[in-house]
């Protein structure tokens, strides 16, 4: 009689029972192998392993499972190339049509507001000139007509309108510079230049008190600038700033201190270059125009004299050295308003004194 193994034959010389590999019909759902059944304490499986007997017993899963169906492979995602984004091109201006207006530039991808194209430019690094325009021009030949007119009524009809200078001088100067609020240097530079033309006053319009206190203002905004807490850099940015501020409204004294003649060609030559530069023609022209017309106005004004007609084109010289000041690295609408309108004027103080005693 041949031994049967016991318990599955392990251990006890049997040989182990062949397994058949599960085999699943094709287009049938997965289905968990029969596990064997194993001998637990109490439960009597005292009988020898039979190899068939799983087609036999069956056990039961309860709980739920995963999904077990084949699924069919997923072919891998190729990828995805965006179609380019298609550019409107500008439509064409029939002949004789205005150009339309600069308009917005699209919006940026990274969360940038719309912003105009001046903008786009500085924030790429370019600086190109935004002129002022008619409005500050006509604004610049008001203020130089007033002080004509107040040189030709005495010198405290003069310093009226020459007070006014001096205060927007010094704000639009920190204006321009990007510096605002900047009360405490507009405030000194303003009372810098109240303080010399006091001064001129009191000393008979004495062209020396410019200097002096020129001198004096340059030492208190030192002093003042380094009680300051910021760091060095803005403090010395600040420094020059209040000094330039300060020195323009000073020199814009020069009006005070000159012939009420020279006031009179200078302040109308520079009112006449004004509105020209301003009219829609080429910049070389349009400066060239300029200076004829501040050589008429002078010669106009100064009783058809030569020497009038060079002082108005010296003055003219200047105000358009102060004009491109004034329209240099964007500025807005504020310093077109404040610096463009009194740049022209205050730069032009100086030379008006000078020319007015040198060609007399």
């Amino acid at each position: 009689m041949t031994n049967q193994p016991y318990g599955g034959g392990y251990g006890y010389g049997g040989q182990e029972p062949p397994v058949t590999p599960y085999q699943q019909p094709p287009g049938t759902p997965y289905q968990q192998p029969r596990s064997q059944p194993q001998a637990w304490p109490g439960q009597g499986y005292d009988h020898a392993y039979d190899p068939y007997a799983d087609q036999q017993h069956t056990q039961q899963w309860q709980g739920q499972t995963w999904e077990t169906q084949m699924q069919p492979p997923v072919a891998a995602a190729a990828p995805v190339t965006p179609d380019p984004v298609q550019v409107p091109e500008p439509a064409p201006v029939a002949a004789g049509e205005p150009e339309p207006e600069p308009e917005y530039g699209p919006a940026t991808l990274a969360g940038n507001a719309r912003i105009t194209d001046a903008q786009r430019a500085r924030a790429e690094g370019r600086s190109p000139v935004i002129e002022p325009g008619m409005q500050p021009a006509l604004l610049t030949a008001v203020l130089g007509l007033l002080l004509a007119g107040g040189a030709a009524l005495g010198t405290y009809a003069l310093l009226v309108p020459l007070v006014v200078l001096q205060g927007v001088t010094a704000a639009g100067w920190f204006r321009l510079n990007g510096m605002w609020p900047a009360r405490q240097g507009i405030a000194l530079g303003f009372l810098g230049a109240l303080v010399a033309d006091a001064a001129m006053l009191v000393s008979d319009r004495s062209p020396g008190v410019i200097l002096g206190t020129l001198g004096v203002w340059v030492l208190l905004s030192l002093v003042l600038q380094l009680r300051s807490h910021a760091d060095p850099d803005e403090r010395m940015y600040g420094l020059m700033a209040t000094v330039v501020a300060a020195a323009l409204a000073i020199a814009a004294g020069g009006y005070l201190a000159a012939d009420a003649d020279a006031v009179a060609v200078g302040a109308v030559a520079v009112a006449a270059a004004m509105v020209v530069r301003a009219l829609p023609v080429a910049t070389a022209a349009s400066v060239v125009i300029a200076l004829a017309a501040a050589g008429g106005a002078g010669y106009a004004v100064g009783r058809m004299s030569t020497d009038a007609a060079l002082m108005g084109v010296g003055a003219a010289v200047c105000a358009l050295i102060g004009h491109r000041v004034a329209s240099y690295d964007y500025p807005s609408r504020f310093v077109h308003f404040t610096a463009g309108v009194a740049l022209p004027l205050a730069a032009a103080g100086p030379v008006v004194y000078t020319l007015g005693r040198v060609l007399g």
